[in-house]
């Protein structure tokens, strides 16, 4: 089976960079994966991106040594399983809340005798190989934790048997703690929380992974001990860099929104 190469950094003790895909398309994923990043995920939660276009997407993905991912819309294990079967290296869940919701990530992620996945690895064969004996120790499943209630629960979420790794969303992790959102926070009560969230995680033995705002908050996150830190996404790269251009041209014009 094809090595996880995110994996094998962190088991190496290095960091990883992950792109963001928002944008329907096989060519902003492709521009995306031969950019340098580690992984790639493809976010079928709040992008624009259906499973048709995000199966294009990873064979795009696939042009390149970059890994895979799939953020799916919800803790259900039809869209968990056809991701996996659509050749995606690891499934990040929003909204896990307890450890019996991270249970059932598991279930759905794994197949037995972890979990119960349907075996149908309609593309992944193709992509990942036909040993899929080595499934369940190569694709990763990874629990957001971005709630109040997820924050309390968190050390029993970050215990739960199978369970690969968390993955941290700071915007709605500010909001359920009634803070002002901001992927790259500096409000101490978020700050305290995402250090919780990560001594948690190194507890349990699993990885920690973080979306960010900026490099420079990327860059603190891996150094505080984070295996991998997202920055940004396609569209906001496409947004801000474009708004950047225009500035340089010196036009009075009004600032152009910066999106997700």
């Amino acid at each position: 089976m094809r090595e996880n190469l995110l994996l094998k950094a962190w088991r190496e003790g290095r960091g990883t960079i992950n792109g963001w895909c928002a944008i329907p398309s096989s060519f902003a994923a492709e521009i995306m994966a031969h950019a340098g990043f580690d992984s790639v995920t493809i976010d079928l939660q709040h992008g624009v991106v259906d499973y048709q276009a995000a199966v294009g997407m990873l064979q795009a993905i696939s042009t390149t040594a970059t890994v895979p991912l799939v953020r799916v819309p919800w803790l259900e294990p039809g869209p968990i399983m056809k991701a996996l079967d659509a050749g995606a290296y690891g499934i990040i869940c929003p909204m896990v809340n307890t450890a019996e919701e991270a249970a059932r990530l598991v279930s759905y992620a794994k197949y037995v005798p972890v979990g119960q996945r349907s075996f149908g690895p309609v593309r992944s064969s193709l992509y990942a190989g036909d040993d899929w004996t080595n499934a369940n120790d190569t694709t990763l499943a990874l629990a957001m934790i971005e709630t109040a209630e997820a924050l309390e629960n968190v050390e029993a979420i970050a215990a739960t048997p199978g369970l690969d790794g968390i993955y941290i969303g700071p915007s709605d992790l500010a909001i359920s703690l009634r803070e002002v959102p901001h992927m790259s926070p500096t409000n101490p009560r978020v700050v305290a929380a995402i250090d919780r969230i990560l001594a948690a995680a190194k507890k349990a033995g699993i990885w920690a992974c973080v979306h960010c705002g900026s490099s420079d908050f990327a860059r603190a996150q891996l150094d505080k001990g984070f295996n991998l830190a997202t920055i940004l996404s396609d569209a906001s790269f496409i947004a801000s860099e474009a708004a950047r251009v225009i500035a340089e041209v010196g036009l009075d014009r009004p600032k152009a929104k910066v999106g997700y």
